[in-house]
């Protein structure tokens, strides 16, 4: 018996694999999600990894339950300096995570003209947005929870921290698929509208 001849999805199938379109599509597909998880948590969110009626903690706000008024009562420096909570360290906590964000909006360029010019130089310049936004974010959500641990537990942490845990996993992810799977030399430069 005859083998059934292939469809026209099989054929585009191994096309987009031969051309590396597909590889390139996931990682754009992850710098999407990366963006969009760090959008929701420190935009939409405004950096609060726990927002509970009885403890507001994030990057801008700090905010304890106070007894004696029965509401909320946020704080402000110097009395988070009095409450163990340094200044320059939550600058360099929100500088991390911040930082992180820009660095992160900047890869979809280099990595769209690597792709379109089969240049190695760009696709490095993006890996290295990618390397500097991980350590960033990793360092700046650990310099934060160090400072706050005495007011929070596994627990009380919301959306906003699972979305920048989820964040920094995929940007892991995706370091690795960038750096595994580089541009193809410029053998046709009529290769990106296979894509």
């Amino acid at each position: 018996m005859a083998a059934p001849p292939a469809t026209a999805e099989d054929m585009a199938n191994s096309r987009l694999w031969r051309n590396n379109c597909l590889p390139f599509v996931g990682i754009m597909i992850l710098v999407a999600a990366v963006l969009a998880l760090m959008f929701y948590a420190l935009l939409w969110k405004a950096g609060n990894l726990a927002d509970l009626p009885n403890l507001r903690i994030g990057f801008y706000n700090f905010c304890l339950w106070k007894e004696d008024i029965g509401a909320l009562e946020c704080y402000n420096f110097p009395e988070l300096e009095v409450l163990g909570v340094p200044q320059v360290g939550l600058a360099l906590a929100r500088l991390g995570v911040y930082g992180a964000l820009v660095l992160t909006a900047f890869v979809p360029l280099p990595l769209l003209l690597a792709q379109y010019n089969r240049d190695e130089g760009e696709w490095q310049l993006a890996v290295g947005f990618l390397a500097a936004s991980s350590v960033l974010l990793a360092s700046g959500l650990g310099l934060f929870l160090s400072f706050a641990w005495k007011w929070l537990r596994l627990s009380l942490l919301g959306p906003g921290f699972l979305a920048l845990c989820l964040a920094q996993g995929f940007l892991f992810f995706l370091l690795v698929a960038t750096v595994m799977f580089p541009p193809r030399n410029k053998k046709d430069k009529n290769q990106w509208e296979n894509c």
